[in-house]
């Protein structure tokens, strides 16, 4: 080739290698600035082919005092459940009085976030008022009388979030550990058809929503047997109960999850839904009733032997969570025809009951999000 062509074909060639660097730079740019960043595991992104993820709300996070854990809340569960807000000595403390305040809140916001509402709860032994009990003498009411309290209570509450609240644990822990009714005012004063009347009250005030029944130790045999014969009495007197919630306050070594298992098949095969509510893990020991009632921050060596982790969970620790975690979860997917929700009792372990009971002063780590409101490194594996 002469030398003037060849240096002209050596400069074309130049030429054309550089348009075509710039040329392919330049048309990878719009596909650079298409690719998304990878999506943030959340919860209910998950296990949405399995089943709801929830969590319990707290007053202090619905009116903006913890403006971060409902943010996580938002982004993490599709479904709430009120953590006292709706209890009755909460939103109905005195006779004439009723404080709608956080409540309101909540169905505000979960309406507005797309969030499943769960109430909790219409009729309790437990954190109810001793004045619903009882007349203007502070004597104990009639049956009739206490029925009508019950009901007027039920209309004001579910009736006032009818079409607004999903579902509502009617009647929570009614039942003793040998699956016997447990003995409480409802119980002495109505008898033992005050869960009827509550199922009735609730179905009236709020046609549309979910009617559920909550206890812990459902996983018990004996508490199991006591459930059903309260769930097959309802239904044979047409009484709507749609669903029973098995509280799962459990540890590293208890229970075994084969009674849960057990339970959960037992439970669904009176055809109604099975959920798994207030879900949480603790990681500490737990002490004898005789050292229950101790002043831990006082005695330095109950502090030392049943708060062991003040600083921060050991790793080895840590693992044997997301174990039990996992072992959890893989029953819960195996039955997930018959499992429609699991709701965490608290977001994080920064707000989770577990830190002050039965003794105050513990540093627990219960749940799946820990204190800097970040998924636990376990949680893709579940």
């Amino acid at each position: 080739m002469h030398k003037n062509k060849l240096t002209i074909a050596i400069l074309l060639g130049m030429s054309s290698l550089a348009l075509g660097c710039n040329g392919s730079a330049e048309q990878s740019k719009p596909t650079l600035k298409a690719q998304k960043a990878p999506e943030q595991l959340t919860l209910k992104a998950q296990f949405k082919d399995h089943f709801k993820i929830g969590t319990a709300i707290s007053r202090d996070q619905v009116l903006g005092a913890l403006p971060e854990d409902l943010n996580v809340a938002k982004a993490q569960f599709n479904t709430f459940t009120p953590e006292n807000s709706m209890k009755w000595e909460r939103i109905h403390p005195e006779l004439e009085t009723y404080d709608f305040e956080a409540a309101d809140a909540l169905v505000k916001y979960a309406q507005e976030n797309n969030q499943e509402l769960v109430g909790h709860t219409l009729v309790w032994h437990s954190q109810t008022p001793d004045w619903v009990f009882e007349d203007e003498q502070g004597e104990p009411l009639t049956r009739d009388a206490l029925l009508k309290r019950m009901q007027n209570h039920i209309n004001a509450v579910a009736g006032r979030y009818q079409n607004r609240i999903f579902a509502w644990d009617v009647v929570n822990e009614a039942l003793n550990e040998d699956g016997t009714l447990r003995e409480s005012k409802w119980s002495t004063i109505i008898g033992d058809d005050f869960i009827e009347y509550a199922f009735k009250y609730a179905k009236q005030a709020a046609p549309n929503a979910k009617l559920y029944y909550n206890d812990y130790n459902l996983y018990k045999p004996e508490k199991r047997a006591g459930a059903i014969a309260l769930i097959k009495n309802l239904q044979s007197k047409g009484i709507e109960i749609d669903g029973i919630g098995m509280q799962a306050h459990y540890s590293l070594d208890n229970p075994e999850l084969s009674l849960m298992e057990d339970s959960i098949v037992a439970y669904a095969a009176t055809g109604i839904d099975v959920m798994i509510t207030e879900l949480d893990i603790s990681v500490l020991p737990f002490p004898e009733g005789e050292e229950q009632g101790a002043d831990i921050s006082l005695d330095i060596a109950l502090q030392e032997r049943f708060n062991p982790y003040p600083d921060g969970l050991p790793s080895e620790v840590n693992t044997q969570l997301g174990e039990r975690y996992k072992a959890v979860f893989n029953i819960l997917k195996k039955h997930d025809d018959k499992v429609s929700r699991v709701t965490f009792w608290g977001i994080s372990d920064a707000g989770t009951w577990r830190n002050d009971w039965p003794m105050q002063g513990r540093t627990d780590y219960p749940l799946l999000i820990d204190r800097e409101l970040k998924l636990k490194s376990f949680v893709s594996d579940l």
